[in-house]
């Protein structure tokens, strides 16, 4: 089977949100991905567009990532690419999802200090959570969302 495989570094923009499930543990959470450009007319690093991805976890990936992840944090992904368009209301919508394989906090940025879970450990499970609105505008009608900067996140 032929699956299209990324790797995408950015920032977790919302609170990732926890379900147990009957098929076992799930998270999933909003990640942004703002690329950086040289901008030669100021002679500084300017912000281009942002890319929204959700990030599905399952199992104990979801477990860890429920546990271990909150907004702002600085994440390498590493999954399954999945971009699915679909029509609401005569309207066309396009959402990119990662099946994710592998999360991981960006030490490029910061610091992070890990902690191996325990076989069967369910303790460190996060509450569930209660559902986010992640509804956005349709491209065309949001010309302005475009322009919007994520704060950088800041490492203690």
């Amino acid at each position: 089977m032929n699956e299209t495989m990324v790797c995408v570094v950015g920032n977790v923009a919302t609170q990732p949100v926890y379900r147990e499930l009957s098929t076992g543990a799930s998270t999933r959470f909003r990640l942004a991905v703002t690329s950086r450009y040289w901008d030669r007319e100021k002679s500084e690093w300017a912000d281009g567009h942002t890319n929204f991805f959700t990030v599905w976890s399952r199992r104990a990936l979801a477990t860890n990532a429920g546990a271990s992840l909150s907004v702002g944090d600085p994440v390498v992904v590493q999954g399954r690419l999945k971009v699915r368009t679909e029509t609401r209301d005569g309207q066309s919508w396009t959402s990119a999802d990662v099946d994710a394989a592998a999360i991981g906090h960006d030490l490029s940025r910061g610091t992070s200090a890990f902690r191996r879970a325990a076989k069967g450990d369910t303790g460190s499970a996060p509450a569930p959570q209660p559902e986010p609105s992640w509804e956005t505008e349709p491209e065309a009608h949001t010309e302005a969302a475009g322009q919007q900067h994520p704060e950088p996140a800041g490492v203690t």
